[in-house]
């Protein structure tokens, strides 16, 4: 089949455009290859990618209504993935225009272009804090998220709304992905792990946020990336049977799950296995809770592994190697 994978030279974009080329599909991705971090990693993936023969590039803005309905006309895509999107929970509190243009414009344009051209099933990332101010865990798809704590987080619970319009207004099957502390080789710079390494190496010290005591389901990119190729093959379909008290099914063709390893790891906990991973020691700077953090995030992935008989289980210790390993030959 033809895929169209938005955020191709981003961290989840990258691995899943490599795992369905090597699954025998064609895919077009596109990214717009802005600077919120380091270019030259976005650059190091597209040349990962570049070898492969059924992989073609382009760099697109989602906030080109032209260029992206061009695009979807000319090229007739079967399915799409949608993982672009201005990412970040602390940016949104001092950019909040980019995750406007990102996030909400760009996720309209891919909607436009899946019900102008027929395509058959989209998939799109929406993210763990939506969750927001949730306090029961684990979090479920069946809970209310009416309280987010950041733009960030108000901009994908946007996207599983406008996704749901489009699915009910015009038969689009749509499928909104929650994805929890994505972790890993090739990851995000701004993210902690990734952050702290650096950090580490430069003999800086790392900041501990509540004193440590947050907790995370870190959820390792190859168990992220199993998910996503598992589900967009189960296409959701019209019912005339729905409990209309659990938003995350409808009489429309929609369904929202969560991804997450379903084993949060509190904050100590990972920094030392970062420290065992990187074979050294992190000096440690505790300061008070964030804005638009939250305290825990917990998923519970049970309907996942009733529709496609697949849950995260990579280790945090496990993961952090991996990645540590990566890190020492991208650092260099």
């Amino acid at each position: 089949m033809k895929y169209l994978v938005t955020g191709a030279a981003g961290f989840i974009g990258f691995f899943t455009t490599k795992r369905l080329c090597e699954m025998g599909h064609e895919v077009v991705g596109i990214d717009n290859l802005n600077d919120y971090y380091d270019v030259s990693l976005k650059h190091g993936r597209l040349n990962e990618l570049a070898p492969l023969k059924n992989f073609r590039f382009v760099e697109l803005d989602l906030a080109d209504r032209e260029g992206i309905a061009a695009l979807f006309q000319k090229e007739k895509f079967n399915r799409v993935i949608h993982l672009a999107a201005q990412a970040g929970v602390r940016y949104s509190i001092d950019n909040p225009m980019a995750y406007i243009d990102s996030n909400l414009v760009g996720h309209a344009t891919i909607l436009e272009g899946c019900r102008n051209n027929d395509v058959e099933h989209l998939v799109y990332a929406s993210s763990s804090s939506v969750y927001g101010m949730n306090t029961k865990m684990p979090f479920s798809t069946t809970d209310a998220v009416d309280h987010p704590v950041s733009l960030y987080a108000a901009t994908k619970k946007s996207n599983e709304l406008m996704s749901h319009t489009y699915s009910h207004l015009y038969g689009i099957p749509t499928t909104g992905l929650r994805f929890f502390t994505v972790y890993g080789p090739w990851g995000r710079p701004d993210m902690a792990y990734f952050k702290f390494t650096q950090m580490v190496n430069r003999g800086e010290p790392i900041p501990v946020f509540n004193e440590g005591k947050l907790k995370r389901d870190f959820t390792y990119i190859d168990d992220i990336v199993e998910g996503i190729v598992r589900i967009q093959d189960v296409i959701p379909t019209k019912s005339d049977h729905f409990d209309s008290t659990d938003p995350s099914r409808s009489s429309a063709p929609y369904r929202v799950y969560n991804i997450g390893n379903n084993q949060p790891v509190e904050l100590m906990t990972f920094i030392q296995a970062l420290e065992s991973a990187i074979g050294k020691q992190a000096e440690k700077q505790y300061l008070p809770m964030q804005p638009g953090d939250v305290y825990a995030t917990y998923a519970d992935v049970s309907d996942l592994m009733e529709t496609v008989g697949f849950k995260p289980s990579t280790s945090i210790e496990e993961g952090l190697q991996k990645f540590a390993q990566w890190y020492g030959n991208w650092g260099k």
